[in-house]
């Protein structure tokens, strides 16, 4: 399973619920009494799951410094072999999990044993991600570098909508599933993160970071050195535009929120 620090999990989930939450209407949170909430990172679905229920929800990750920041009641386990009894929640939750997992369906099958009603699932289908930008260039290489990464990523980043199939494989019944759009913007006055990462961008440290796994893919060292230099000249034309506070960009990443009934 791939790893992320508590930074770039805090990062790509800030604000994903803080406009609407119509899609986790099929999870019944107000009908809820315990709720498993599984590789949770920093908690940022955990705390959502805790404002909508009356539940006791309780966060578990397999990484012990990121399960300091999700709140209590927590775990530490791992999401194949769950450290809990049979049957000891009435919902089983995760968000973008199962892309990260080289079995989704194991794991499906693992929530399916700790859950008496419900399992859901929220992942995304990072192939789909869009993104518009101010600086010209920046979707397009946006896109090419998407497209490289996956390419070298082992687990399927894309499961997003046909994690169904996942549930198919577990017995689950009733499958339903409803689309999310996490929208993310960066509009002037700019945050500090913000800043932060148009100077990555110009550094090409994000690329250089993920070297390993975009070589991993078809992609070869010449044809990520050529993506580099244009992604950081973009980074340059991102800090001039910030610096006459005319840059804007959006980036869309659509979610899918897939819930079944654990059979009786």
């Amino acid at each position: 399973m791939r790893e992320f620090s508590a930074e770039y999990l805090e990062t790509t989930r800030a604000g994903m619920w803080a406009d609407s939450r119509d899609a986790l209407a099929d999870l019944e949170l107000s009908a809820r009494e315990r709720v498993l909430d599984v590789g949770c990172g920093t908690g940022e679905l955990t705390r959502v799951l805790r404002e909508e229920s009356p539940a006791e929800v309780v966060g578990l990750d397999a990484d012990r410094s990121l399960l300091a920041s999700a709140g209590s009641p927590r775990l530490r386990g791992d999401a194949l072999s769950l450290p809990v009894a049979d049957d000891s929640f009435d919902l089983v939750v995760c968000q973008a999990l199962l892309v990260n997992l080289p079995d989704p369906a194991a794991a499906v099958a693992e929530f399916a044993r700790v859950s008496t009603e419900l399992v859901a699932v929220v992942e995304p289908n990072n192939a789909a991600v869009s993104v518009t930008s101010s600086a010209e260039p920046e979707a397009a290489l946006a896109q090419r570098a998407r497209e490289i990464y996956l390419q070298g990523v082992s687990t399927d980043a894309t499961l997003g909508a046909d994690a169904a199939g996942a549930f198919e494989s577990a017995e689950l019944t009733d499958v339903t599933t409803a689309q999310y759009d996490h929208e993310r913007r960066i509009d002037p006055p700019y945050s500090e993160r913000a800043v932060e990462a148009a100077r990555r961008k110009a550094s090409g440290a994000g690329l250089a970071a993920d070297r390993e796994t975009m070589l991993a893919g078809d992609a070869t060292p010449e044809d990520l050195d050529d993506l580099r230099e244009a992604w950081r000249a973009m980074g340059r034309d991102v800090i001039s535009q910030m610096q006459a506070e005319e840059y804007h960009r959006r980036e869309v990443v659509p979610f899918f929120v897939t819930v079944g009934t654990v059979p009786e």
